[in-house]
């Protein structure tokens, strides 16, 4: 039988066969095509799985090739990676300029990772209530000015104040698999309840020493959606580091690098300092915007450490 991981718990797998949800098991260990992980299986992994003796529990016998994922690395295991869930439509990143601030960097490391599979991004900015100020003004500007031209999404919402939610998403989650990614204490749990009522994810305030997230998401979960389409819920996010990319591939996930590939003098040019690089005369005329170039610079001295 066929069927589509909707959640997680570490040893134990929901699985959704469309009339009903198993709980299933691992049998066995599965070789990952020299990929170590923390996770085996995904949430929205597509497996093949055989009923138990008592017909209530099932073992998982095949995991199906996935289209993509979307992975990072393990904050426990050295040297590990984790699948945070896979076979996606998009992915939607919720992010907020306090309570927690979500920096551009770590908007820049996430949407490398999903432009390494060429999954689609959205930009959700949260507690838009909470934002006044010129300083909000500036960093609202920043992030419409940065992002858009480069083909995301930004849409602004207070998932916490605004009612009919479910309809201005619609059109953006329709017939789609969506992961919703973000710091902790950015408004995921808050923002699922308001799109899949039946989730009832439980929600915290943000500490109001640390100002950062606390985490209320646990395991990775898919969710239906009224309409067709699904959620895949996943817990807070503090850091993202990006793995698998070569220095001179990662220049490829920046669409804005990737529309000048091969134009440069140097087939191998990583765009720092060499001579008839395409990339920095483009900066330097104002086609790639700062932030996004020291956002590459900053990986790329992040991947140098590693080596």
């Amino acid at each position: 039988m066929k069927g589509r991981v909707i959640k997680s718990t570490g040893s134990w797998y929901e699985v959704d066969l469309g009339e009903q949800v198993l709980s299933t098991r691992l049998k066995g260990k599965f070789k990952q095509d020299k990929i170590k992980l923390t996770n085996p299986i995904a949430v929205g992994d597509w497996v093949e799985i055989e009923k138990e003796e008592n017909q209530e529990t099932a073992v998982i016998k095949k995991i199906l090739p996935r289209e993509n994922y979307v992975i990072r690395k393990s904050t426990r295991k050295q040297h590990f990676s984790h699948i945070i869930a896979s076979n996606l439509d998009q992915a939607m990143l919720v992010i907020t300029m306090k309570n927690p601030r979500t920096s551009l960097g770590f908007i820049d490391r996430f949407l490398v990772s999903i432009e390494s599979f060429r999954i689609p991004g959205l930009l959700v900015i949260n507690k838009m209530d909470l934002m006044d100020g010129e300083q909000a003004e500036e960093w609202l500007t920043d992030i419409h000015e940065i992002y858009e031209p480069l083909g995301y999404q930004v849409v602004g919402v207070s998932a916490l104040m605004e009612k009919n939610l479910a309809d201005f998403f619609k059109p953006y989650l329709e017939g789609r698999t969506t992961l919703i990614a973000g710091h902790s204490g950015v408004g995921k749990s808050t923002l699922l309840n308001a799109l899949v009522p039946e989730a009832k994810q439980s929600t915290q305030e943000v500490s109001a020493y640390t100002t950062k997230g606390l985490h209320t998401t646990t395991f990775a979960e898919l969710f239906k959606l009224n309409y067709p389409g699904s959620l895949i819920d996943t817990p807070g996010i503090k850091e993202f580091g990006i793995l698998d990319i070569e220095e001179e591939e990662l220049s490829h996930y920046f669409p804005e690098m990737r529309a000048y590939l091969g134009e440069c003098k140097y087939n191998n040019c990583k765009h720092v300092n060499e001579p008839g690089c395409v990339v920095l005369q483009k900066l330097e005329e104002g086609y790639i915007h700062p932030y996004r170039y020291q956002s590459y610079i900053n990986m790329l001295h992040e991947e140098d450490s590693h080596r």
